[in-house]
Parts: structure tokens; C-alpha cells; sequence
């Protein structure tokens, strides 16, 4: 949407000109700003934008809109400091509105705040838990079935393991640790992304027989894993504090889950090892890019 169209076609919304803005808002009572963050489309920005606005007071809550790209921040006086911390991050955030928040949205008292945090933490420790679990049982058994796919689906549970325990350890610490906290998490899926491709290389150079029906059933456990970690979610995933994002990262874990079962249904049907190691590595391509993403973060 431009400026342009919002000027025309909805002359009462607020302006959003920054400086415009900025003037209507002498520094006095509580706001709720939107942002469109053009380039703001998964879980790794998201995290980028919390770690940004981490540590500014004036900031009272944040709610992500991911398909529609949009942040909805509820502060307090002028939203010129978010901006200014949006922008170096190179997201395309542009401020598309702001308006004076309702009593309701206005409030937010630190027994409430102190209640979603347990809250999430217990969800975290258990989706930590599953993918801990899930990770040293499907790395054993995708070595037993020479698969590719499961060992490159096995490092991406530790991967999303990494990045909970790390969330949990940062629950309540200054911005910088949680920043260095983010950092570690994309070194470690990093490390595990080039792990997973080169098992795909070294298997497509010296062969690999891989076991199809072992392929299947060890996927379809996973798969049981993930969708228990979606149910586990799913009530909670608006709520803010990576719950949303650790949403998504179930629900792309539930994709690859499918990729390796119709991979080893391939590989039974047609004796090729070749479907395993496709999956294996657009698993090990998924993991890289998050990694990329998040090693991108900025103080």
C-alpha cells in the first residue's frame, strides 16, 4: 500500500509520515504504532525486530502479523524511536499509522506480563524437551537407515532445540545477551546445516542403500512429535515472546516430516537412492538459510 492510496482512499487514517506523526505526539500518554516491515516474512525476522525493540522503555507490547508483514507496537510518546531502531536492520519497516490506544491496550500490568512468561516457558521446556528427544533418536536410527533425509531431519529438531533452550536462558536478561543468545543459535545451526549437506555430498559420492520402510516409519514418529508440538502451541502462538515463530518452526518441521515419508515411499518404489538424498538436502538448505538469517541480527 503507498502513501499515495492511503492519503486518497482513506482520508481519515492517520498520516504516515514520520515526521507528521512525530509533531501530532508531544511525548505524553500511550500509542499503538503499526509498522509495515516489507521484508519480514518468517520466523528469523521476527526475531530480529523483537531483539531490535528489546531494552526500549517505552515500548509496552508487541503483536506480529507475519503473512501481512505488519508489527503492531503499543508504546508510549512518539514512535520515532522504534523507527530509528527498525531501520538499520534493512527490513523496508515503514511506519503506516498511529493513534492514541485504548484504555485496555494502554494497561499492561506486570502480574499479567509475569504470567504469559511462566506461561510460555512451559511450553518452551517441553518443545525443548520433544526436540531433544526427537533429535538422538532420529540421528540414530537415520544412520541405521543410511538416510540422508533423516539425519538432515534430525539436525534440524536440534536446531529448533538450540534455538528454545537458548530462548529460555535469555527469558529475563539484558538485550545484549539475548542478542548473543540469537547469535549462538545461528552458529550452532550453522555448524549443523554444513553437517547435514556434507552427509548428503559424501552419500551422492560413495552411494547409499537407504532403508525405505525404516526411512517411513522413524518419519512418521517425527511427525507425531511435531504435530504434538503444534497442539502444544497453538493457543498460545498470538501471544508474542517467539511463540508465534516456534509455531511456524513446528509447522515447517511437519513439512519435512511429509518430505522424508514421501521420500522413502519413493525410494521403495523406485530402488533409487536419489529421492533421499533431495530431501536430505533441501532439508540441509532450509537450515542453512535460517542460520544465515539470524547471524544477520544487529545490536
Amino acid at each position: 500500500m503507498t502513501k499515495s492510496c492511503d492519503d486518497h482512499c482513506n482520508p481519515q487514517t492517520p498520516s504516515t509520515d514520520r515526521s507528521e506523526v512525530s509533531h501530532t505526539q508531544d511525548g505524553a500518554g500511550s500509542w499503538v504504532s503499526v509498522f509495515k516491515v516489507a521484508k519480514m516474512d518468517c520466523p528469523s525476522e521476527e526475531r530480529m525486530v523483537r531483539l531490535a525493540l528489546d531494552g526500549l522503555d517505552s515500548v509496552r507490547r508487541l503483536t506480529f502479523d507475519l503473512p501481512n508483514r505488519q508489527v503492531r507496537v503499543v508504546h508510549e510518546g512518539s514512535p520515532q524511536p522504534i523507527s530509528e531502531r527498525l531501520d538499520p536492520l534493512g527490513l523496508g519497516a515503514v511506519l503506516e499509522n498511529s493513534e492514541a490506544a485504548s484504555p485496555e491496550e494502554a494497561i499492561v500490568t506486570p502480574a499479567a506480563l509475569a504470567e504469559t512468561a511462566a506461561k510460555e516457558a512451559r511450553i518452551l521446556r517441553s518443545l525443548l524437551a520433544i526436540n531433544g528427544l526427537m533429535f538422538f533418536v532420529e540421528l540414530t536410527v537415520g544412520y541405521l537407515a543410511q538416510s540422508a533425509g533423516l539425519i538432515a531431519d534430525s539436525l534440524d529438531m536440534f536446531a529448533d532445540a538450540a534455538v528454545y533452550g537458548l530462548a529460555l536462558y535469555a527469558v529475563g536478561r539484558a538485550a545484549q545477551t539475548k542478542l548473543k543468545a540469537a547469535r549462538l543459535a545461528g552458529w550452532l545451526q550453522l555448524i549443523l546445516a554444513f553437517g547435514a549437506l556434507s552427509e548428503v555430498l559424501r552419500r551422492f559420492l560413495f552411494g547409499s542403500d537407504p532403508e525405505s520402510v525404516l526411512m517411513m516409519g522413524m518419519a512418521l514418529v517425527a511427525l507425531v512429535a511435531n504435530v504434538s508440538c503444534l497442539l502444544l502451541i497453538s493457543r498460545n502462538r498470538e501471544s508474542g515472546v517467539h511463540m508465534k515463530a516456534s509455531w511456524i518452526f513446528s509447522a515447517n518441521d511437519v513439512i519435512a516430516n511429509s518430505g522424508v515419508i514421501l521420500a522413502g515411499a519413493l525410494v521403495y518404489w523406485t530402488g533409487s537412492p536419489y529421492p533421499d538424498l533431495i530431501i536430505g538436502l533441501a532439508i540441509g538448505l532450509v537450515v542453512l538459510g535460517g542460520a544465515r538469517k539470524i547471524l544477520r541480527l544487529k545490536g
